[in-house]
């Protein structure tokens, strides 16, 4: 009836599983994860083809606290939660952060990540296990994703040096309160706040935190192991040599003099003036090409415009040296 495949494993003072294959079967992966006193349900569901006309990806990741995970009922007159809280926002973004860029260039297809905090307690913030329920859901979703990503808080007590995971009793007398998200092999993501601290302490935080988290990455390649969906048949979409050379020969000079127009206004003319030229003179249906694939064409062209000033030692578009 249910194939239920779960993870166990310690996480600093904390037991986590991993657990799918029982609640949001429907979903394209749905992982519950049980750290210390609380419980995160993550799930994913992709679209397995793009929009027509995308062009940005259009991910979508949403953190939600109900109050009946504390065993409350909203007060008020309507019984039921409102706008989503400060709190929802950031740690919203703070799984966004690590995982948008694991999805491969050229990938638009719609995916939403949900992490609800099903049951909590005061002294466990839910917010690494939402983190590191996105990343197991997507891992066994079969979508394109370059993952799997671990997350850790790090504390700093002058005793004891490092802490993995504190709860929030010791985070009032750390010194450090990190979150450090990463794969197996870079570091993606740091956000703190600390007292004063050295450098060598900080960076020593962020190595700490992301040597600790290769046990749940590990965790999490035994879970996609077991009972990971399918991998997706995606290709990138071919790239244009043809037409990003002619753009390129045509207007990276024009590009270049645009930069260095420092009032605003004026270089978002002269840019906006060489956009419509590009997509006149290369875009219809002779060509084949349209003017939304010059549009890009013409976008990419401009940051690589841009970083090759930088790199080259060109002033920026104040007059500063860069």
């Amino acid at each position: 009836m249910f194939n239920i495949v779960s993870k166990t494993f310690q996480y600093g003072d904390q037991t986590v599983t991993l657990e799918t294959g029982k609640i949001a079967r429907q979903a394209t992966g749905a992982v519950v994860v049980t750290m210390g006193g609380s419980q995160v349900l993550a799930t994913v569901v992709a679209k397995k083809t793009a929009n027509p006309g995308a062009d940005f990806f259009p991910l979508t990741v949403n953190y939600q606290e109900k109050t009946y995970a504390a065993g409350k009922i909203p007060g008020g007159f309507f019984k039921r939660e409102g706008r989503p809280t400060e709190k929802e926002t950031l740690v919203s973004r703070l799984i966004d952060r690590p995982i948008r860029p694991l999805f491969p260039a050229g990938f638009k297809n719609e995916v939403q990540v949900v992490c609800t905090v099903i049951s909590s307690t005061k002294g466990q913030d839910p917010d690494i296990a939402a983190l590191i329920g996105a990343s197991a859901a997507l891992a066994i979703s079969g979508a394109p994703f370059q993952g799997p990503v671990a997350a850790a808080r790090v504390g700093f007590d002058v005793e004891r040096g490092y802490v993995l995971n504190p709860d929030a009793t010791r985070l009032e007398t750390s010194a450090l309160d990190m979150v450090v998200a990463g794969t197996e092999s870079a570091v993606l993501m740091v956000e703190s706040e600390a007292k004063e601290l050295t450098e060598d302490q900080m960076l020593g935080a962020v190595l700490f935190g992301h040597e600790a988290m290769q046990t749940v990455i590990t965790a999490i390649k035994e879970l996609k192991a077991e009972a990971g969906k399918e991998a997706w048949n995606w290709e990138a979409p071919a790239v244009n040599e043809t037409l990003t050379k002619a753009i390129a020969d045509a207007f990276a000079d024009g590009i270049s003099e645009a930069y260095q127009v420092s009032d605003k206004m004026q270089r978002y003319d002269a840019l906006g003036k060489l956009q419509a030229q590009a997509a006149e003179q290369f875009s219809g249906d002779d060509e084949g090409v349209s003017a939304d694939e010059v549009k890009g064409v013409f976008g990419k062209l401009e940051k690589k415009v841009v970083r090759n000033r930088i790199l080259d030692g060109a002033p920026r578009i104040d007059g500063r040296d860069t």
